[in-house]
């Protein structure tokens, strides 16, 4: 019987915000999006955990990166059932240029795949991948 995992701590969208570098308004804004989730309470107000604010901080870098919305939210959707409910944080994700666009690529045994409008391709030639990491903002 596998294990429920919970979420940690008891934070509000502006502490979130703060956390992973952006606005309260935009956590919110994000959690109704899809992006992120209130794994606490989803009543008003919206409470968030730890992992959440983790995801947002990610969220925060790949868009920071260049990576489109549509393509943030595509990740998440794809990357849900293999890597549970907080999958930015759960993937060994990176970026990488293709063309004009910054794409999200997923390292793992075998070949970086990259994401493409029709789904993951195992890239065929080596790429530069700038590796994500989860970095909380410490400006305060």
């Amino acid at each position: 019987m596998a294990a429920t995992i919970h979420a940690h701590g008891r934070l509000l969208a502006g502490e979130v915000g703060e956390l992973a570098g952006v606005s309260g308004t935009a956590i919110g804004q994000w959690a109704r999006w899809g992006y992120i989730r209130a794994s606490i309470s989803t009543g008003e107000p919206y409470v968030y955990g730890v992992e959440d604010a983790l995801e947002a901080a990610i969220v925060s870098e790949l868009l920071s990166r260049g990576v489109r919305h549509r393509d943030v939210l595509r990740t998440i959707e794809r990357l849900g059932d293999a890597y549970g409910d907080w999958p930015l944080s759960a993937a060994p994700l990176g970026t990488t240029r293709a063309g004009d666009r910054t794409c999200v690529v997923l390292r793992e045994p075998g070949g970086p795949w990259v994401l493409h409008p029709r789904g993951w391709q195992l890239s065929a030639t080596p790429r530069d991948v700038d590796e994500v990491r989860v970095r909380l903002n410490r400006r305060g």
